[in-house]
């Protein structure tokens, strides 16, 4: 699974820009899936119908959608200026602090370094504004880039030990868990839809569009979540290595409680180790799923994240596979949530 997780997080893919990274989760699930679309907005959709077990009769089946976010964060120019320096605005969640000195590769290969204006304090913290992109040259007509073109952070995929550091595990880790389950998957009474949805950095728009155009019985998003296991972060009870965690609630969702009981039963059953997550910041696909149309039963499985929007995500891999089991076996059996 190593191999997997590394092609997608070298890709580069920033919210609205899904093309490059479409293609290689395209490729990996073309064998396995029963029927695949890209619908309006670019979100690529695969229906796993009934498996096993004599197909399982219609009475049995539900319709469940699975959401992991194939973009991520990234910068779009808005102004070069007479020395070839690009300025520049974000797309998602970036945070200032993490950017100076990092490295960018725009989608035509082109790649940069951020600087910063020079600072009256030294204690200051930059504003994007007080920031620019470096692309090594010395007027505006020899600037390989132009205004409107957009970039992603720039960081090999790397191992410590069981720890795996990327600069898109948001939500990288969470299509190849999804593409994994899908192989993995010999049997369920389900009709499921996973999608691997675009522009979740900038306001869960795949999601939404997604979940409308299904209409599932029940909902799941697969994503990254913060840890409080580094010195001096935030109280939470989510650490790597001790598991995927279960959500309860995030800043944008409360999730079904009858859902968190499921998973919850469903990995104590199976003895597969989980976290119970509460996230005071941030949301997911999940959030969407659950107000669509008249509304889903949804939750999300999360995956425990140090340095989430920076550009060394880490992740345990541990957690990464007990993911892909609790999934499976989420999806093998009839769903009783009444």
């Amino acid at each position: 699974m190593k191999a997997l997780i590394q092609k997608l997080v070298e890709t580069f893919s920033p919210s609205g820009f899904e093309s490059p990274i479409r293609q290689i989760v395209r490729t990996e699930i073309e064998q396995i899936a029963d029927e695949i679309q890209v619908d309006a907005l670019g979100n690529l959709i695969a229906r796993i119908g009934p498996r096993g077990e004599g197909q399982h009769s219609q009475g049995t089946r539900q319709k469940i959608m699975l959401a992991a976010h194939m973009d991520e964060i990234g910068v779009i120019v808005t102004h070069i200026d007479d020395n070839g320096f690009a300025r520049f605005t974000t797309l998602g969640g970036v945070q200032p602090r993490n950017l100076s000195g990092g490295r960018v590769r725009f989608l035509n290969g082109a790649a940069g370094v951020i600087g910063i204006e020079r600072l009256e304090k030294v204690t200051e913290l930059p504003t994007i504004q007080q920031m620019f992109i470096d692309l090594g040259g010395s007027e505006r007509k020899s600037c390989p880039v132009q205004v409107g073109d957009v970039a992603a952070f720039e960081r090999p995929f790397a191992e410590l030990g069981s720890r795996l550091i990327a600069k898109s595990m948001d939500d990288r880790i969470g299509v190849a868990v999804l593409i994994e389950a899908m192989r993995q998957l010999k049997h369920t009474p389900h009709d499921l839809y996973f999608v691997f949805s675009v522009q979740e950095e900038v306001g869960l728009r795949g999601a939404t569009t997604a979940a409308f155009g299904i209409d599932p019985d029940l909902g799941l998003a697969v994503d990254v979540t913060g840890t409080g296991d580094t010195p001096k972060s935030i109280k939470m009870e989510v650490g790597l290595g001790k598991g995927p965690a279960i959500k309860v609630r995030d800043e944008g969702m409360l999730s079904d409680p009858r859902v968190v009981d499921w998973m919850v039963k469903t990995a104590e059953k199976a003895k597969i180790p989980y976290q119970l997550e509460i996230l005071e910041r941030g949301t997911t696909d999940a959030r969407m799923i659950q107000i669509s149309r008249a509304g889903v039963p949804s939750g999300c499985l999360s995956i425990p994240c140090r340095y989430i929007h920076s550009p060394s995500e880490m992740v345990d891999y541990q957690d990464v596979l007990h993911a892909v089991q609790l999934l499976v076996q989420l999806l093998s059996q009839p769903v009783k949530i009444g």
